[in-house]
């Protein structure tokens, strides 16, 4: 998929987490961890800038996925300042999740294209996809986009009338 669908994808994904964090009365921590979210959705794609490294290679993995999220979890052990541990485990468990959730939501994108993805390399060089859409395909890019937009459209609704 291009930049509009892992967008939607990325808050089709988020929406029920910052929903969550919403409700528990953290709604400035649900606004940042979406802008995160669709901030890195994309970075699996830099693999095209990168010599020496396939597209839809090493940065479409699960386990890259795990990589991101110990890494924005280490930036908020960083940043976080506070006095109560349960706070701290709090923000870093949460940074943990967008990160980790975000390329997710990118190699699920990537997972309807004939293209596809292999999840597990190196471990196992098994490609997944579905085959529903060519990557170029604008009309799945905006409509993932418009799926993700909607999602967090009623994310905010059901914020509105229960927080």
């Amino acid at each position: 998929m291009y930049r509009t669908g892992h967008v939607g994808a990325a808050l089709l994904l988020y929406t029920p987490l910052g929903v969550a964090v919403s409700l528990a009365g953290y709604e400035p921590v649900a606004v940042l961890g979406a802008v995160v979210a669709v901030s890195l959705s994309t970075i699996p794609d830099l693999d095209h800038q990168l010599p020496m490294i396939d597209h839809r290679g090493p940065t479409h993995t699960v386990a890259f996925a795990f990589v991101v999220g110990i890494a924005l979890a280490g930036v908020a052990a960083m940043v976080v300042g506070t006095s109560s541990p349960a706070v701290d485990v709090g923000v870093v468990t949460f940074a943990f999740v967008v990160g980790t959730l975000s390329i997710g939501s990118h190699l699920l994108a990537d997972a309807i294209t004939p293209m596809g993805i292999r999840p597990f390399w190196p471990v196992s060089a098994r490609h997944y996809t579905l085959n529903l859409t060519r990557a170029a395909n604008p009309a799945a890019n905006y409509l993932l986009l418009a799926l993700g937009a909607g999602t967090a459209l009623a994310g905010i609704g059901v914020v509105s009338v229960l927080g």
